[in-house]
């Protein structure tokens, strides 16, 4: 018998609601654009952030008191190490102010002002510069007639540093430098002394606003130092004569200079 199978007839498998709407939406178009945009979406490369620019710090200035203290600390600070580095001259051996002193160049017989003028400033022959606080030192009339010594200022801290003037009469002009300084270290031994152990003796002429001639001389040696300045005026010969030992002379140069420069026949 002719057997005719009718697909329709037959029964068809069911298919769940689920599979039904998977395929769906795999063979409608908007999937493939969805499924496309996911791919690209997920394919981009995500945005690249901007270098890392690190941000700028802005110091604001330190307050004004604190600038004053870190002054103050800068300025005490250098203070003190100018103090520890500096050695400084001692004030109390540092004269600031001299006192004129008039010479007369008196005699013996007119020793202290007998005879004569007792007026120094008045009669003075010569005026030279003392240190404030100096002494005088009283010259006999026996000193003053073998050596011709005629005034004498010394410091009490150190009496060998001193200043003192020597006159010889019968004297109308110098004589050269080298012969002037032996016939004065004849009449002192101290200067002899001086002259025999010294270092170095240099010398030197020079003029007054007068235009009265100076022979300056300066010793050096390790007895101690010595500035003479000598001169001639009124048919004498004056000698002033700055002494003073080593130490002294390192530390009081500048007074002793001033001393020596001072000297000067006046009248």
């Amino acid at each position: 018998d002719t057997y005719f199978y009718n697909d329709s007839l037959s029964p068809k498998p069911k298919i769940s609601q689920k599979k039904k709407i998977r395929m769906a939406s795999i063979l409608h178009p908007s999937s493939l654009l969805s499924s496309t945009s996911s791919s690209s979406t997920t394919t981009t490369k995500p945005p690249v952030p901007p270098p890392f620019s690190r941000p700028q710090s802005t110091l604001s200035p330190p307050s004004k008191p604190l600038l004053t203290r870190l002054t103050t600390t800068l300025t005490a600070t250098a203070i003190a190490t100018t103090i520890l580095t500096t050695s400084l001259p001692c004030l109390a051996d540092s004269p600031t102010s001299f006192n004129i002193y008039y010479g007369t160049a008196a005699s013996a017989a007119n020793y202290g002002g007998y005879g004569g003028n007792s007026d120094k400033k008045a009669s003075a022959e010569y005026i030279y510069d003392v240190p404030d606080g100096w002494k005088e030192r009283l010259v006999s009339k026996v000193e003053k007639g073998t050596n011709g010594t005629d005034s004498e200022f010394y410091n009490p801290k150190k009496k060998t540093e001193k200043e003192y003037l020597t006159y010889l009469a019968g004297f109308r002009q110098l004589a050269p430098k080298d012969i002037i300084l032996n016939n004065l270290a004849l009449s002192d031994v101290n200067l002899q002394d001086l002259i025999a152990n010294a270092d170095g003796v240099t010398s030197e002429e020079r003029k007054d606003e007068n235009g009265q001639l100076y022979y300056d001389y300066e010793i050096d040696g390790v007895l101690g130092h010595s500035l003479i300045s000598v001169t001639c005026a009124n048919n004498k010969l004056y000698a002033h004569f700055v002494n003073a030992p080593a130490p002294e002379w390192k530390r009081d140069e500048g007074i002793l200079r001033h001393v020596h420069q001072s000297f000067k026949t006046v009248g």
